[in-house]
């Protein structure tokens, strides 16, 4: 591999991983009640962290 691959795999990667938490996100929002939102982005939140080995 040349030296500007080694440059874009991990900004393609990190593009995917942020594309997913914002469908993530507005799936997880759609139709949710104002109330409900902020337990709902929270639990999105530790699903991300989980999902990136952080917990």
């Amino acid at each position: 591999m040349d030296v500007i691959a080694w440059g874009l795999v991990p900004v393609a990667g990190m593009l995917v991983a942020a594309t997913a938490a914002v469908l993530i996100v507005g799936l997880a929002l759609k139709g949710t009640a104002s109330r409900d939102r902020a337990r709902v982005l929270s639990a999105v939140a530790e699903v991300i962290r989980a999902v990136r080995g952080r917990r």
